[in-house]
Parts: structure tokens; C-alpha cells; sequence
């Protein structure tokens, strides 16, 4: 969050969405409960190194790091909060002060603090555990407001496929040394993960609707959302209807594996390092846009989920319940989550970041692919637009333009060679014999420079014109 924006926010004080800690050498004791309230209510903003009254005294420097890594410890201590909820602290300075910015969303789920169950009013956080009537009420109002969490009693184990559980254990090892989940059995990472509950109202247990959506076989999936569906269009000649299509009816998790491989199928990929790693720009921008298609819908709504790739662009469509309207900007939303239990198991495997993240990297990884920025639009449909270059979209020539992409490639390994010893810009685009100085710093210098191929000699004076660039490949 900008500066700017967090202290315009601080001046209008506290409220229900809104909780000041000071947490100035440590973190205030009922910085959890107001964690829990808001993960029970509407969600909300935590703000450390704020008193109560407003006043900005700064989180001590010498202490950021012990807190941020004792919140994040504890948020995902089951003994503190439970279920445990992923968090980032995000750190920001304000008039040469620092202070630690937490964006807590509202849960689809009831959470605990310490065994107990705090809720959020405009005073702040109490204590509803023994409180019969709201408590009821609460778990009714998660219910009724995220489709993910109904409860099918009926449903049975063997309607979900068995190899998928061992797919998660074995994806949630890789991201977690000792993960729980990797030594559960299925029902318990079914529990573990919010996907198996029971009613308090009417005593009723079972599989989620979140459950069936993640681990169902086809047949279940359709008794439970028969209009469940993710259409992958290729529409480029034949603009009437399409020239391949893929009507996808699976799983989320077999749905995510067959949306990136009409992807990979249609579109290609460009050379880019990372560092020193070589990363994938298709796959980057692409696993963030499709997590976010099928984790981020709302499945009450029969609204058919669609991914079209056009010639110019990837057009993404889903059914939404908006918390906004109009056009997304990565610099300054609050993200929701609008299936928090599902986006939950995507992150414990890998399949995608924390919140809000998906789409920054999508902007990040699309001004590097195509040199142009996507679209994300709130409203009953969430829209996302990605812009596409004519050498991506090009299916007719596919085996001419992977041989281009390939000299591409030779011709970039050339010049990190070349670049051993500092050059010019102008000596660079001599080297590649290019005369555009725009479209090589566009297309060719500055990608090179964001992703660490190239380094300034003057870092300082990016604008200078004794500049020179080189490389340590």
C-alpha cells in the first residue's frame, strides 16, 4: 500500500474494518483476537506501529523483523488461530516512521483465537464464544455467503478420486519440509483443509461443496453443480465459432492441468531469465490468470467460465460476486477472496500465491511478454484481458515462429556475450543490427535489465549518457 493511501486511511480512525496497534518493540496481545474478528465479520486492516488515538509512533526498527516473522509464526499456529489463516505483513514507511500493514480478508470459515470465538462491532473485538444465538448466526452467514462451504451429507469418499489426495500430499511436501498434510490420511487433509464440515445448526457433517469441486469425479461434481463447466476457446480464423475448443467439466485440480495445456498448446513462449534462472513468461502470467479463473468464481451462479485466446489477445471471463466496479489497479486494490477455503489448497500446493498476488504478477510477467499492460475488470462478470503479440498468436507459422523464438534466443545469448565487456546502447543495438532505438529498448534492453541479465554501470544515473551495460553470464 502507498504511503499516502495508508495514512489517509489511519486519519479517519478506528472502525469495524479498521484496528490500530501500537506493537512498537513487540506485538500487542490482542493483535490475534482483532486478526480473528475480522476474519469473522467482514475482514478489515491492521495497522502496527499506530496508537489508538491515531498517532503514528513507528514500529522499532531493530523489531520489524522479530515481529513479522512472530505474526506470521503464530497466524499459522493452530494453538492461536484455528483454522489457521495465511497472512503477509507488508511494511511501509510514513513520514520516517515504519509501519506493518496487514490486509486480513473475511473468511468463508468460523475461526478461533485461543479456543475462543472473538466477532468485530464498531468498538472493536468481543468474545461471542458463549453465546449461543451468535454464534449460530455467524456460522449461518458463512454458509449463506461463500456457496463453497455447503455441506452434502450424502456425499462419499469413494466420489472423489483417491490419487488426487496423493497428488496434494506429495505437492504440499514440496512447498513445506514436514508438511501435515503429507503423513494424513484423506479424510483428515479433507478436515485439515476446510473441506469437510458439520452444521451446528442441524448437526449435519459432510464433504463441502469445496471438497467435491477439488477432489470430485466427474459424475459427483454434476449431481452437486450440474452447470459446472470452464469453456477453452481457440477463436482466431473462424470468428464465428472456433477453431478448437476444450469443454472442460473436471475438477479444479484436473481443470487447472488441462486450461494450461490448451495454453501451452496455442501459445508460445519467450526466452527470459530470472536472476540466473531461466523462467517461463507463458506459464507465469498463465498460472496466475487460470488459478484465479477457477479458485475465484462464484459457483452459485450458472454463468459459464470462459477462456478464449484471440489473435491479439487471452479474453478470461467468470460469474462474480464484485466488492467493486470497474477497472482493477495492481497498485492500490484490497483484494477479496471470494473462495478463501479453495484459494487455501491451491496455495498449500503451489498452484498459486498469496492473495492479491496473481494480479501484480500478471502485469509484472505481460509488460516483459508482449510490452503491454492486461485488464482486470470488477463487476457481476470479472473480466481479464491479456494482451498478446503477434508472434504469440501466431498458430498458422507455428513451426516458423519457434524457429524465430529460438533464434531469438541465440541472438540474446549473443549479446550478454558481447556485453562481457561494458557497451553502449548504441554500440548494442549495432552489435544486433537494429536501428529502432525504441523498439530495442522496449523489447530487448529493458527486459534484459528487469530480469538481471544486464546490469548499469552508472545504477544511479539510469539516464546518463555515459551509461554502459554488461553482463556476468
Amino acid at each position: 500500500m502507498k504511503a499516502e493511501n495508508l495514512k489517509k486511511i489511519i486519519s479517519q480512525g478506528e472502525s469495524i474494518t479498521v484496528e490500530f496497534k501500537e506493537s512498537k518493540k513487540k506485538i500487542n496481545k490482542d493483535v490475534y483476537e482483532s486478526v480473528c474478528g475480522f476474519l469473522n465479520r467482514y475482514g478489515g486492516q491492521l495497522f502496527l506501529g499506530v496508537k489508538d488515538n491515531g498517532d503514528i509512533v513507528g514500529v522499532d526498527e531493530d523489531s520489524v523483523e522479530q515481529i513479522k516473522k512472530d505474526f506470521v509464526t503464530s497466524i499459522n499456529n493452530p494453538q492461536t488461530l484455528s483454522p489457521t489463516f495465511y497472512l503477509a505483513v507488508e511494511e511501509v514507511e510514513v513520514d520516517g516512521k515504519i509501519i506493518l500493514y496487514i490486509h486480513v480478508p473475511e473468511s468463508s470459515q468460523v475461526h478461533r483465537c485461543k479456543g475462543k470465538i472473538f466477532d468485530r462491532n464498531e468498538d472493536g473485538d468481543f468474545d461471542i464464544t458463549n453465546n449461543t444465538n451468535l454464534v449460530s448466526a455467524l456460522y449461518m452467514r458463512k454458509q449463506s455467503t461463500h456457496t463453497e462451504n455447503r455441506i452434502f451429507p450424502y456425499a462419499e469418499m469413494e466420489g472423489l478420486e483417491s490419487e488426487l489426495f496423493t497428488k496434494v500430499r506429495k505437492l504440499a511436501g514440496n512447498q513445506k519440509d514436514n508438511h501435515p498434510w503429507t503423513s494424513m490420511k484423506d479424510m483428515e487433509i479433507l478436515k485439515s483443509a476446510g473441506l469437510y464440515l458439520m452444521d451446528p445448526n442441524t448437526g449435519k457433517q459432510g464433504i463441502t461443496l469445496g471438497g467435491i469441486l477439488i477432489f470430485g469425479k466427474e459424475e459427483l461434481i454434476h449431481a452437486a453443480l450440474s452447470h459446472h463447466k470452464t469453456d477453452a476457446i481457440l477463436r482466431r480464423e473462424n470468428l464465428d465459432r472456433y477453431d478448437d475448443r476444450d469443454d472442460v467439466r473436471v475438477n479444479l485440480l484436473r481443470s487447472y492441468e488441462r486450461l494450461m495445456q490448451f495454453i501451452a498448446k496455442h501459445l508460445n513462449d519467450k526466452f527470459y531469465l530470472e536472476g540466473d534462472q531461466r523462467v517461463s513468461l507463458r506459464d507465469k502470467i498463465f498460472r496466475e490468470a487460470i488459478s484465479n479463473l477457477l479458485i475465484h468464481r462464484e459457483f452459485s451462479n450458472p454463468f459459464p467460465a470462459k477462456l478464449v485466446i484471440e489473435k491479439d489477445r487471452v479474453y478470461i471471463e467468470n460469474s462474480n460476486k464484485p466488492h467493486g466496479n470497474g477497472i482493477i489497479d495492481p497498485e492500490n486494490f484490497s483484494p477479496y477472496p471470494k473462495n478463501p477455503t479453495i484459494a487455501k489448497l491451491f496455495k498449500e500446493i503451489g498452484w498459486v500465491d498469496e492473495l492479491g498476488s496473481g494480479v501484480r504478477n500478471i502485469y509484472k510477467y505481460n509488460r516483459i511478454y508482449s510490452g503491454a499492460d492486461p485488464e482486470f475488470i470488477e463487476g457481476d462478470v470479472f473480466k481479464t484481458i491479456i494482451p498478446l503479440t503477434v508472434q504469440a498468436t501466431n498458430h498458422d507459422t507455428n513451426q516458423d515462429t519457434v524457429q524465430d523464438t529460438n533464434q531469438d534466443n541465440e541472438d540474446i545469448k549473443g549479446l550478454l556475450e558481447f556485453c562481457r565487456t561494458p557497451r553502449t546502447r548504441e554500440e548494442m543495438q549495432q552489435f544486433m543490427g537494429l536501428n529502432n532505438r525504441g523498439h530495442f529498448r522496449q523489447k530487448i534492453l529493458n527486459p534484459l535489465i528487469k530480469g538481471g541479465l544486464l546490469k548499469m554501470t552508472l545504477p544511479d544515473k539510469p539516464t546518463s549518457r555515459n551509461q554502459k551495460y554488461y553482463s556476468n553470464r
